[in-house]
Parts: structure tokens; sequence; C-alpha cells
């Protein structure tokens, strides 16, 4: 052990600024995000042994570097707006990034995507364009995909084609599109210029200068440079061919660039406009992109900055490494270039300064672009945007003077939320009394909500703490930093597995990197090293390179160290506890258990899939994609590849794409997941006559190689098709051979088979034998009180609520009995208390409904408004929109 000791000393002085300090000129190159807004652990690293249970050899040689503590703790400030009445900010938008600006605290990046599908939608100029193409390529990260260049087009997403973004205009179904790219037959051109005629001695070209005409020998002049040369012959040689054919694709780039300078020269408007798009044509990567623009921007090319800027931003965030491309968007003078050819905006630097904090909050690099943005902003919301974002990042430097002016400015834009800056840059500079003060000013000018009072519990004391903790996860139970605190506090106090049981809470519905790693440090110190191991692998698909112990030490060097405390199964042992976990719907630890197998067997893409499927069910949508991209990047036969881009296609919205995939799949070789995947696609609509041939893919797909996992689901998925189509024997079949193999999820439908068979009792009893094998999920308990009345109904809701305070059914159910009891006002109180901290489609729809119902029509109108902003096509608000109206 002692070998163990001095290998975990190596890392006791490896912080992360010694590699990337706060005043580097550069961006950190570790690839790491330290976006604020990730609430981590913040620890100072003294060595205390706060309880018996920490005390430990074991625990000791594990965490060198001591135990977190409470006056360590703070959450970050997140760089979103984040407006006082969300729903009725929202009423008054429906697309546009201010809407992305605000759903971006909500965390979830399909509103987002669907957000900035939205601006690239109703973009007309091709600077926009060119950005919001490049953020959605960016935000779907189609360059971890092997073999994709940034710049290809993908012939399928038009909004992101580079083609389509540099053409002007506005085209209002454009979204649905598929893009038209196709290659070009290369126009046979005779591209052979007729040889010059022997020059004679005679003067052949004249100059004016002033009022006087020079007659000159061409060739001599020529002699004197090669830029005279170029001018005089193949320049003006050019000039006379275009002339004739009014075509520039004849003559190399550099002959383009000599006609786009003469065009310019002597306002030739045609002749320079197919010189400008011409070269934009030519642009592929960093090298051409960052000569070019210089020609674009001297001569006022806007056509080619803008295929040079789209080149640099399709490649971020690796381009940002490039100090030439730093300096081409980071200074005044830069951007005042980039204006003065119609490509400086608001957009552009919003777009930038969102890629450079999440490589890296703290640089200069961040802190330039942000400064840039603010210089760009011309509305009320977007100076109230850069300045809070600006103040976020000075407040992570501990600049608190200069971040307290820019918040102090954010919040006189009317961004309340701001007012948490400004109280935490007062704490920060002594002064607690102040900043608690402000906060208290805050809650009692507006309706409380969970940050203000969960900002200032960090400057009340004792018990009043505690109450403003418990306050702000009552009125939101998304924010992790009241859990953390209280769990650490426990532990403070020697009750370790109370500590663990607290950070459970929020572990169970909200899945964050920093809330496994601080349940490993207490599964550590009661020397469970078992669990902690599993914490510390299910924490790699979340974020594979997040580091332990306040950043000191690697995820993998800890895994190494309590490998040791562990016995390590073999890969068949793996599998099998992989069906146990899975069996009893425990995700999260069949997570842990896959990461285990990969590292057994890294080039796996099935496994890869399998961290997919998981992640989803977790709801950790951008971990669950890399997942899957890894999975196509790994694969080594072709068919399996292309189910892995159907998945891709599917979850971007490509139905009919995805169902291509498949079908060429499964031309190649017949397989399980080909087979499935059609038939999910296809059963995830209104089936109708489709259900047979559904039935026929799901049997398809059951027949072909797979382990029971995957039959298990496919079973339970047909016997789900089988209860739709009324044929209700068959499900039974197809549940009973899935609970045969495992699928613990069966018992859910056969108490839907009960339930239909009118045996309640039955169908209650079956659920209830899904909770024996799965006591702590949310959505068993919420599926089983569909099959109980009264107090039992309502007991099981209650518990989902506590298991799971994001699942919106309980506070639907709950409303709806209340208005059935004509208790209006309870009603709508239960609806609003979700909405609070997750304003969810279905809930704003029924509260819509419930104000329309009691003649709330103004009150309605808003809540249908905003359930627009979410999903502007949904019908049936839609409908209750238009009748609450009156049109």
């Amino acid at each position: 052990m002692l070998g163990l000791k001095k290998l975990i000393e190596r890392f006791k002085g490896t912080q992360v600024h010694a590699l990337n300090p706060p005043d580097s000129n550069g961006v950190n190159t570790t690839g790491s995000s330290s976006t604020p807004g990730n609430c981590r652990v913040k620890f100072k690293g003294s060595k205390q042994k706060s309880s018996k249970a920490c005390s430990g050899s074991g625990a000791e040689t594990l965490i060198p570097f001591g135990f977190p503590r409470t006056d360590h703790l703070e959450p970050s400030i997140e760089p979103h707006l984040k407006p006082i009445q969300l729903i009725e900010t929202l009423a008054d938008l429906f697309a546009g990034l201010k809407l992305y600006s605000i759903l971006s605290s909500l965390g979830d990046p399909k509103l987002l995507r669907r957000c900035l599908r939205a601006a690239r939608q109703h973009a007309l100029d091709v600077h926009s364009k060119v950005v919001l193409s490049a953020w959605l390529r960016y935000e779907r990260r189609e360059d971890e995909l092997e073999g994709v260049s940034p710049m290809d087009c993908s012939s399928r997403f038009i909004l992101e084609c580079p083609k389509a973004t540099l053409v002007s205009g506005y085209d209002p179904n454009s979204i649905y599109d598929n893009c038209k790219c196709y290659q070009e037959c290369a126009k046979s051109t005779d591209s052979h210029i007729s040889k010059v005629k022997t020059l004679e001695e005679d003067s052949d070209v004249s100059f004016c200068v002033g009022n006087e005409e020079i007659d000159c020998i061409r060739f001599k002049i020529a002699a004197l440079s090669r830029p005279l040369k170029a001018m005089l012959y193949e320049g003006m040689r050019a000039v006379d061919l275009y002339s004739r054919t009014r075509r520039v694709d004849l003559f190399p780039p550099e002959v383009v660039l000599e006609l786009l300078s003469f065009a310019n020269r002597l306002c030739c408007e045609e002749m320079k406009s197919d010189c400008d798009i011409h070269l934009a044509s030519l642009v592929s990567c960093i090298e051409d992109a960052l000569i070019l623009i210089e020609y674009g921007l001297e001569e006022r090319a806007n056509f080619l900055v803008a295929s040079c800027l789209q080149v640099l931003l399709r490649q971020l965030p690796s381009s940002l490494y490039n100090p030439k491309v730093t300096k081409m968007f980071c200074s005044f003078e830069a951007k005042e270039r980039l204006a003065s050819a119609g490509h400086a905006s608001f957009i552009l630097y919003y777009f930038l300064s969102q890629v450079s904090m999440e490589v890296n909050t703290v640089s200069n690099v961040t802190v330039m672009l942000l400064e840039r943005l603010r210089e760009c902003a011309a509305q009320k919301w977007q100076k109230a945007l850069a300045l809070h974002q600006l103040g976020c990042v000075l407040l992570e430097r501990q600049e608190y003077a200069s971040a307290q002016c820019c918040f102090e400015a954010a919040a006189e834009a009317s961004h309340v939320y701001s007012l948490a800056g400004n109280a935490r840059c007062r704490f920060k500079q002594g002064q607690r009394y102040s900043a608690y003060k402000l906060m208290s000013s805050v809650i009692s000018e507006y309706k409380a909500v969970g940050w203000m009072c969960q900002e200032r519990s960090l400057y009340n004391v004792g018990k009043d703490k505690i109450d403003d903790l418990n306050t702000a996860t009552e009125l939101d139970p998304t924010l992790v930093f009241p859990y953390k605190y209280r769990a650490v506090l426990k532990a403070e106090e020697k009750q370790t597995t109370a500590a663990i049981l607290e950070i459970d809470r929020i572990i169970g519905f909200k899945l964050e990197p920093d809330c496994l790693e601080l349940r490993a440090w207490f599964l550590i110190a009661i020397e469970d090293y078992g669990c902690a191991l599993r914490d510390v692998r299910a924490l790699f698909p979340l974020d594979p390179n997040y580091r332990m112990f306040d950043e000191h030490i690697s995820g993998e060097i800890l895994i190494e160290f309590l490998n040791l405390k562990v016995q390590q199964g073999s890969q068949v042992d793996c599998w099998m506890q992989l069906y146990d976990r899975w069996s009893c719907l425990d995700d999260f630890g069949s997570l842990a258990v896959i990461h285990q197998m990969l590292v057994n067997d890294p080039g796996k893409s099935l496994l890869r899939f399998r961290q997919f499927l998981l992640l989803l069910r977790l709801n950790c949508q951008k971990a669950a994609m890399r997942c899957l991209r890894l999975a196509r990047n790994l694969s080594s036969s072709e068919h399996k590849k292309l189910v892995y881009e159907g998945w891709i296609l599917y979850d971007t919205g490509h139905r009919e794409e995805a169902i291509a995939r498949a079908d060429e799949s499964i031309s190649i070789q017949r397989s399980f997941e080909a087979f499935f995947l059609k038939a999910y696609i296809l059963a995830d609509t209104s089936l109708g006559p489709e259900s047979s041939y559904v039935i026929q893919l799901l049997e398809e797909a059951i027949r072909c190689p797979s382990d029971g996992l995957r039959k298990g689901q496919a079973l339970n998925n047909l016997g789900s098709i089988y209860v739709d189509c009324g044929k209700l024997d068959d499900a039974t079949n197809c549940y009973m051979n899935a609970l045969e193999i495992k699928h613990t999820r069966a018992h859910q439908g056969l108490a839907r088979i009960h339930f239909l068979r009118n045996q309640r009792k039955a169908a209650y009893d079956e659920m209830s034998k899904l909770i024996e094998k799965a006591c702590s999920n949310a959505l068993v308990y919420e599926k089983r009180s569909k099959y109980c009345d009264g107090l039992m109904a309502k007991n099981d809701l209650n518990m989902a609520t506590r298991l799971d305070p994001l699942r919106t059914y309980p506070y639907r159910y709950r409303a709806a009995v209340l208005m059935d009891e004509q208790k209006d006002n309870e009603a709508i109180k239960e609806v609003s208390k979700a909405i609070a901290f997750k304003p969810d489609l279905q809930m704003l729809h029924l509260r819509a409904a419930f104000y329309e119902s009691i003649g709330d029509l103004k009150s309605a109108v808003c809540d249908c408004e905003a359930a627009l902003c979410l999903e502007p096509n949904h019908i049936d608000t839609l409908d209750l929109y238009n009748k609450a109206r009156g049109t």
C-alpha cells in the first residue's frame, strides 16, 4: 500500500489552474469544461478527520486530500437569463435567440436545438444563416463521426448545409426540406486561352496618370515584377474573357482575386459578385479561410467573408485553439473589420462566447469574446445577457469588483437574477451582511423562487440557513446545492449513512457527476468500496474527462485503487451482474457494469449502444448521443454502423431517413437491432394499419441472434402492440416469455392486461411484484396508482413525486381530482407548483384549460402562448388558444 500512497502523492500538486491559469492568453487545450453552472464540490485540501468512519486507514489512503466541508461548498451563478416570471416571458416569445437564452437554464438539448432550428429557419441574411447553421452543427457534434468533415453536406439537414447558408432570403418551409446538394457535373469547358500573339516592339498598352496618357510596351513593364505581370497578362486577359463569357470559373484562384480587385476598383458590380461567389465556393479548410478572409475584408467581398467565417465556425471548438482564429475574433479592431463587411453581430459573438465558456470559462479569450458580445448588444435582453455572462466569468476569475459592476448593470437592464451575482461578489469581498440584505430584499419584492432562497442561505447561519435551503428545495427540487450542503453537513455531524440518503434523493432523478462524486466520497468514508467503485464507474459515461477530489486526480486512477479493494469478476460475471441489475430496473447500476465491461473490451460497439439506451432512460441526452456516436465509430461492420446512424437520425427527427438506414442494414445482414429499429420508429406514431407490419418486424427481430436483455425488450414492445390491437392472449404470452428471461418491466404490461379485463386487484398485485424488485422507481409507483383509488392512489402518487419530482403525471392527476371537487384554486396551485421548476407542455396546457374553464381567459392565453413556445404545432393547445382568444 506504500506504493499506492506514493502514486497518489504524485497527484497532490496537480491542479487544473496550474495548467490553465486564469491570466493565460490561450484557450484551455485539455478539452475539459468549466462552464459556470456546474455546482462542483469546492474543497481546499486540508486533511481533516471529522469522524471515526473517516479515519480508517483504507479511507485515508484513498482520499489523501481529506473530506468535503460545508464552508467550502457553494453553487455557481448560472450564465443564463432567468426571468422572474418565466411563463409570462415565454408567452411574449415564439422563436429566436432570446427564447434559446431563456430555455438554456432548463438543460433540455432537444428543446434548445428546436429553438436554433426555428431561428435558422427564419434567418434572412447570409451572415445569420452561416452562424446558426454552424451553431446547429456544433450542438450535434457531427465531427465525432469518423469520416465526416465539418464542411461536408450531410445530404439531409438543409438547415445545416454549408451551401444553403450562402443563399440569402427566407423560406418558411425549409426546415422540413431534405438537402438538395448533389455533386454537379463538372461543366465541360475549354479552359484553354488562345495563345497570345507575338508582341511587337510598338507600344501596346497605355496608362492614364492624371490627364496624361502614357504609352508603354506591355512585356517590358510586365518584366519589372510578378504582380505587374499578373495584372497585365493573366488579369487583363481574364477581364477580356469574362467580358465575353461572363464566367470566372475558367481561371485559377489567384487570377480571380486579381479580377475581384479590378472589379472593386472600377465598379464592375456584376464581375465583383461573380468573383465573390466563386471564391466563396473554394474555401474548404482553416488555412484557406485565414488567407482568403483577408482578401474578402479588404475588397468588401461579403460572400467570401461569409464562406471563410463558415469554415472557422464549423470547426469549433478546435478552431479556437488556433491563435490566428482567436485574433480574428477577439480584439475590438478585429470586430470592427468584420462589422465593415457586415459580419460582426450579437449572434456571432453569442455563439463564440458560448463555445469558449465550454472550453475554458476563465480564459482571456472568453473575456474578450464576451466584451465583444456586450459591444454588439442592441436590445435590452441582449445587454442583460452579455453583462450577466461576463459577470459570471469574472466571478470565476476572482475579479470580484469588476464582476459586481457587470451584475449591477445587468440588473439595471431588468435581469433580476443578476442580483444573485451581485450578492455573491459582495460576499466574496467580505460584505456578508450586505449580501444577505440584498437577497432578503429580492425575496420580499418578488414572488420567491428556489434560487433566491438558495442564494440567501449562503449568507445565513444556523437554523435559518437550513430553513432557506429546505424552502429552496420545496420551491425547486431540481436545485442540486441544497442536497449537497445538507449531505455534507450530516457527514460533518458523523452521520455518514444519513448523508448518503440525502444525496440519494437528488441522484434518484437527476444524475449529476459531482453528486456521484460526493456519494463516492461518503461511501469510501464508510469503506463501502464496492458501491464507491460503482459510482465512479458511472461517472465516465456522463463525463469522460471528469476529475475527482476537487479535480486533483482522474477517475481512472481512483478506479485502479478501488479495484484493489473489490474482487473483480470476469466478463461472464459482468454479464450476470448486468442481467440482475437490469431485472431490478437498476439503470444506474447497469451503467456502471457496462463501464467495467468496456474496460475489458473497449472496442465493443454493442456495449456503447447499451450505454446509449441506459443514458436515454436516465434523461442524460447529450451523454447518450456521445455514446451512440462512439458506437457508430467503433463498429467494425457496415450493417451495424447503419443501425447506429439510423438511431442518430431518428433522435434528430429524420424518421424516413432512419427507416432507410434500417432497410439498408437489413439488406446487408438480417439482424435483431435493424429489425428492432425499424419497428420502434414505426410504432412511435399512431399505428393503424401498420400494426401488423410492426408485429412482423418484431417477430423477425426475435428470431435473429441476440441476448436476453434485448429480446426481453422486443417481447415487451410486441406485447404492447398486441394490447393496442386487442389481442390480449397474444400479449400475455409475450409478457410471460419476457419475464422468463428476467425482463421485469413486463409486469407492467401484464398489469395493463388485467386492468383491461376488469381485474383491478390483479393489476395492482402485478405492479406490486414490480415494486418489490424496483422499490425506488417513481414510474412504477405512478403506474400502480392507476389501478387503485382514494388514499392508496394518493400515497403511490406522493411516493412517485418524492422519488422523482420531475414526473408530471402525479401533479396532473392530483389537480384533476381537485377540479372534480370544484376546488379550482387548489387545482391551479397544484399544477403551478410543478410549472415553477418544469414548464412542461402538458402542464401548461392543463393549467390553460383550468383557467379557461373558470373564465380567466387572459391567463389561459398566456399559458397557451408559453406552451406554443415549447411546441409550436401542438394541436390541442392551438385549439384551446383560439378558443380562449375567441377566434
